[in-house]
């Protein structure tokens, strides 16, 4: 299958991606297009997933932008590499909790290269590593479906502030908290992109045309 990698070096305007990514879904769907992975990075903003809820907004001037992704409240910033793909499920297995499997299994894969023991909770979706025996998030994952095809992805927190998650209740999770590869005590990782690609590709049996 044919596949493009996009790599975005610049911060990018959220709206305008969202924009890009539903019209390459369309294009994907009606084979004018190629599948999809695009790794971005924003400059500080909030989103709120189709399942967000008011409740999980604590502090009132933070202004959320209402995206159609799964899930509920979230931050991206600098320092966080948020993966989009479009992935045509029409042409592959139309199962859903495979497609999430492997998506963890992608982000755990990555996280090993760093050395970062990390694991799947089947309770709370995202992908979390232990500090000190507590659980911190530090993948999250949100996946849209139309029509069998499969879009937005997941994001790593590579060395954003956590603090700015202090404003909402990330994903709805109220007795964890977030960490990042830098926290963890990554200090080199100017090649995640490569890192990200490789593995994605790899996990699904892709080849970057």
């Amino acid at each position: 299958m044919n596949f493009e990698v996009k790599i975005s070096k610049k911060p990018i305007d959220y709206k305008k991606s969202i924009e890009i990514l539903e019209k390459r879904v369309r294009d994907v769907f009606d084979g004018k297009k190629s599948e999809l992975l695009w790794i971005v990075e924003y400059k500080s903003i909030y989103t709120g997933g189709i399942r967000s809820e008011s409740s999980d907004l604590l502090d009132k001037k933070i202004k959320v932008i209402k995206t159609n992704r799964g899930g509920k409240h979230t931050y991206h910033g600098p320092g966080q590499k948020v993966v989009y793909f479009v992935l045509n499920l029409n042409k592959r297995e139309k199962d859903v909790k495979k497609l999430i499997y492997n998506v963890e299994e992608c982000i755990i894969n990555i996280l090993k290269e760093y050395k970062i023991k990390s694991f799947a909770d089947k309770k709370n979706i995202g992908i979390w590593t232990n500090q000190k025996n507590n659980p911190l998030k530090i993948g999250a994952i949100g996946i849209r479906i139309k029509k069998w095809v499969a879009y937005h992805g997941f994001a790593i927190n590579v060395s954003n502030n956590p603090n700015l998650y202090k404003g909402i209740v990330p994903c709805g999770i109220k007795d964890k908290g977030i960490t990042t590869m830098k926290e963890m005590g990554v200090v080199k990782f100017d090649n995640i992109n490569e890192i990200i690609k490789n593995n994605f590709l790899n996990t699904f049996h892709l080849k970057n045309s």
